[in-house]
């Protein structure tokens, strides 16, 4: 089995790989930081980091040659299981509306838009509380008011609450996690998150939908 973090530029990769390679101890399972996009074509399970503006991330991710159509095949039609966190998580949706207008990957319905509260700083940074909205495997002994880190001014702002496994209020409803057949995502850092976040990754790394 293998799992591949995809390095394109945009993404807390040192964080993220420690962080799966300490939750797939138990698991024998190989962990691959690539920028190429035959090693995804071969990878049993994709992670997609992501730090930055979403423009900024999907110009990185499409400009490596094959990437855009190796994730299309390997997700979309092998349905090899997926992980977006925080920008990659808000890559999966149709439209972001950072500063410009970008497409996303359009695999989870909805567009990508500032936080906006009142009297709350944004960027929305620190420790929030989970609460779970639907029963899955991604947060098998995780629990509604479990902690979670997060760091971001934009939030995902999905169109079909089924594709919602978790939420956090932060002067409103914010999506923490998203899921929709075998493509999931973290608005939260799970790398930076603890027990909580380590639990994340080992149930996503033990997940076959």
């Amino acid at each position: 089995m293998k799992t591949v973090i995809i390095n394109y530029g945009s993404g807390n990769l040192r964080s993220v790989e420690k962080g799966v390679l300490f939750a797939s101890q138990s698991l024998n399972m190989e962990i691959k930081v690539t920028a190429s996009s035959d090693e995804v074509r071969s990878a049993d399970r994709i992670i997609l980091p992501g730090v930055g503006s979403f423009a900024d991330c999907m110009k990185g991710l499409t400009a490596i040659s094959g990437m855009r159509e190796a994730l299309e095949e390997v997700v979309i039609e092998r349905g090899r299981p997926f992980l977006g966190i925080c920008v990659g998580m808000q890559l999966l949706a149709d439209q972001g509306l950072e500063h410009v207008s970008t497409k996303g990957l359009g695999w989870i319905s909805g567009v990508v838009d500032k936080i906006a509260v009142d009297k709350l700083k944004v960027p929305h940074m620190g420790w929030n509380n989970l609460e779970i909205a639907q029963s899955h495997t991604l947060f098998n002994e995780v629990s509604s008011g479990d902690h979670a880190y997060f760091v971001h001014s934009y939030h995902f702002k999905v169109a079909n609450p089924k594709n919602i496994l978790a939420h956090v209020d932060y002067g409103g409803y914010i999506a923490a996690a998203v899921v929709r057949d075998n493509i999931s995502g973290t608005q939260f850092h799970p790398e930076k998150s603890q027990a909580v976040g380590l639990k994340t990754i080992e149930n996503f790394l033990k997940w076959f939908p």
